[in-house]
């Protein structure tokens, strides 16, 4: 893909492929703040209705709510948090003890510590302050 910070909307959504990730926030720069604090990830875009958190070649689309008025899903939004119940998603490659040190002071729980799991990776489960839950997972050495 072209330049995050320059492509138009319409070159953007043209060169999308493969699986996307889109998260409905009302805090959106909260969550862009958390998502760099905690896990590193890069934000490009940044405003107050939308940004693009990048991992490695994996983009994370962020959404305000108000972006989202006259989609369908805006009516399932529960009125109070923790949204992203049942999505647990992974953000591979990144240490997940480093990460869990950086998640309270970033503003996210840590729901399930770092532990060896028999699947051949060592993760953790850190619960965004929206409620989405994001794995960060290395191999098992």
């Amino acid at each position: 893909m072209t330049d995050l910070e320059t492509v138009s909307a319409a070159d953007f959504g043209r060169g999308l492929r493969g699986l996307g990730v889109n998260l409905l926030l009302r805090d959106l720069r909260g969550m862009a703040r958390f998502l760099q604090e905690c896990f590193g990830l890069t934000i490009h875009r940044l405003s107050d209705d939308f940004a693009l958190a990048k991992h490695g070649e994996v983009l994370v689309q962020l959404h305000s709510d108000g972006t989202f008025a006259a989609h369908p899903l805006t009516n399932l939004l529960p009125e109070n948090p923790p949204r992203g119940a049942g999505v647990q998603l992974y953000l591979f490659g990144l240490d997940p003890d480093a990460c869990c040190a950086r998640a309270e002071p970033a503003g996210g729980m840590v729901i399930e510590p770092p532990a060896d799991k028999p699947h051949g990776l060592r993760e953790a489960t850190i619960l965004a302050p929206e409620g989405y839950a994001f794995s960060p997972a290395v191999a098992l050495t």
